[in-house]
């Protein structure tokens, strides 16, 4: 058990149950990795959860308070915790993919769209691979699924000149990043910034699942196939891109849209707005 998961998260929860080669263990201790390099003590944070191999995995591991939302309910529970709690509560939501694009979207849409002051890290692994396997609303486009044996037709969030990014940006977003999990420090850095923006930041993390999407759809559960899947279609923002090798699959990664504390936060918003009615009809 290394420095960081002794320092903050629960011994009975470590080392995790996820599947062997699971990249999602890479997330969780990047997520902790960037609250240890800003200083954070445990109290200081409150970690909630959603529903999936995201929310499995990360529920009740922090050693401080945690929640837990049922499908796509996570972030109104998040807004009643930030009207409820201290500004200076860092509220930290690990989701999956149907969690943030799917069952859960018009939820995610209205805190982007009120600003409300939390920082979604969502862990996706394109696909439903908890309930085995089954195509999502990122699964690549041509892609053997459990429930797309022919490959995945379905137009997506990532392809097609699609990308929810933007839709959050419109929504209102002050911070917006994208990292697979394989990358390093500059994964931490931008869920650092998210942390530390006033308002509501969402750091979009693929990641690979060995056991469903890479049997499916690359045809072996050996990791070093999935990592290697991945590796070639981690992308940076500004580099130029193999078309032909890749077509239109693959993960531009980095900020793609930082105005933090450029726009009113939901809760002080609200204190203001009761406090200025409070005092007009004394």
């Amino acid at each position: 058990m290394d420095y960081l998961a002794t320092k903050y998260l629960r011994p009975r929860k470590i080392p995790s149950t996820a599947c062997s080669g699971c990249g999602l263990g890479q997330i969780h201790k990047k997520v902790v990795k960037a609250i240890d390099e800003l200083g954070l003590d445990i109290g200081d944070v409150i970690w909630g959860t959603g529903i999936g191999c995201a929310g499995r995995q990360t529920f009740n591991t922090w050693k401080g308070d945690n929640f837990a939302g049922t499908h796509g309910r996570v972030y109104a529970l998040a807004t009643g915790l930030r009207l409820a709690l201290p500004p200076d509560k860092k509220i930290i939501l690990t989701v999956g993919d149907g969690d943030a694009f799917g069952i859960g979207f018009n939820h995610l849409l209205n805190c982007a769209r009120r600003n409300v002051d939390i920082t979604v890290i969502v862990c996706d692994n394109l696909g439903y691979m908890s309930t085995g396997g089954q195509y999502g609303w990122t699964t690549p486009e041509g892609y053997r699924t459990d429930s797309s044996p022919y490959g995945m037709w379905e137009p997506n969030w990532m392809q097609g000149g699609r990308d929810v990014l933007n839709i959050l940006r419109e929504a209102g977003a002050t911070f917006l990043a994208r990292h697979t999990s394989i990358e390093g420090q500059e994964a931490v850095e931008s869920i650092k910034k998210a942390i530390l923006n006033k308002g509501f930041s969402l750091v979009h993390m693929p990641y690979p699942c060995v056991t469903n999407f890479a049997e499916r759809a690359l045809g072996s559960r050996r990791p070093a196939v999935m990592y290697k899947w991945f590796k070639e279609r981690t992308i940076k923002l500004n580099e130029r891109v193999d078309e032909k090798a890749l077509g239109d699959i693959y993960f531009r990664t980095g900020i793609y849209h930082d105005a933090s504390n450029s726009r009113p936060e939901f809760a002080e918003s609200l204190r203001s707005r009761v406090a200025e009615i409070q005092r007009r009809f004394r």
